[in-house]
């Protein structure tokens, strides 16, 4: 049987499927359905310091082919996770990588400190959530160099940053530079809606985040250029929802994908993909190792 497992920087993964930060709560749903521990990892809702209500409703919209949501990182703060969610998690098995945003770098910094203790296997830094006040420092090579830098100062966990989609190549760079064990990319793309009744935005922030499969392309041709370009993992986002979606990601240089709005057209999507990958491999004869990155030697050759 060909191995499925990969290693992320430090941490080793039973394959390469995990379950998107916002998509899957604290796994604790979705164990309804299926064995979660099955899965390669579980990236928490967004993690702040303090509790956060998010954004008043309406927060989903649908769009062809894809979802807006405004929902604003609302989250019980890092205190109730780790008392309450993290133990449950472990409880079932859970590879749980910690997502975190902040209000600044001094709040990324604390939040970081305070997870470094805990049973967290890794912890993912939101330097692109687009649907909260404030600036996005993920756009930044410098600021990113530098949160990134002093987060790997105050802890010793696999430090991932996940980017916006419009992050230019050197801000990738300069994650990988700081000490980032991996990047993510990307997150959701900045867009909005208008309520033709109204003539109003739908969302009271006026602007959202759009996932789903009409992002995939995009995101593909971004994973494609980041991997070319570091050193450190790539881990794939955007319109994942089926095995050929996954493979593609890790042939254009994913090392592992991650699985968000396909969770939301159906429970068992995250699972169903694990498995039929593994059935690809058994197929095609051919280790994960090999599938990786195989469209960056096809275009060379």
């Amino acid at each position: 049987m060909p191995d499925p497992s990969v290693r992320i920087g430090s941490l080793e993964l039973k394959n390469p499927v995990i379950a998107a930060s916002g998509t899957f709560g604290f796994a604790e749903e979705y164990g309804e359905f299926y064995d979660v521990s099955r899965l390669g990892a579980v990236c928490t809702k967004g993690l702040t310091l303090h509790p956060r209500e998010g954004n008043p409703p309406p927060r989903l919209w649908e769009t062809p082919s894809g979802l807006l949501n405004s929902i604003g990182l609302q989250n019980p703060g890092i205190e109730a996770f780790l008392r309450e969610e993290l133990p449950r998690m472990k409880a079932q098995g859970v590879v749980a990588v910690a997502n975190v945003w902040g209000e600044g770098e001094a709040e990324y910094v604390e939040a970081v400190e305070r997870l470094s203790s805990s049973a967290v296997d890794a912890i993912e830094l939101n330097l692109s959530c687009p649907n909260v006040p404030g600036k996005m420092l993920g756009q930044r090579a410098e600021e990113v160099r530098h949160v990134v830098s002093e987060a790997r100062s105050v802890s010793e966990k696999p430090l991932w940053v996940k980017l916006p989609p419009d992050a230019h190549l050197e801000v990738a760079q300069a994650a990988e530079r700081a000490g980032a064990e991996a990047v993510c990319a990307s997150n959701t793309f900045r867009a909005m809606a208008i309520d033709t009744e109204t003539g109003k935005p739908v969302f009271e922030r006026v602007f959202a985040g759009l996932s789903g499969p009409a992002i995939r392309p995009i995101a593909l041709r971004i994973v494609y250029e980041l991997a070319a370009a570091l050193t450190i993992p790539v881990i794939g986002i955007g319109g994942i929802t089926t095995w050929q979606d996954a493979v593609a990601f890790m042939m254009a240089g994913a090392k592992a994908i991650q699985v968000g709005t396909g969770n939301f057209l159906d429970p068992r999507c995250a699972i169903e993909i694990v498995e039929k990958l593994e059935q690809f491999l058994v197929t095609k004869k051919r280790e994960l190792k090999e599938v990786c990155g195989c469209a960056h030697r096809a275009g060379s050759a």
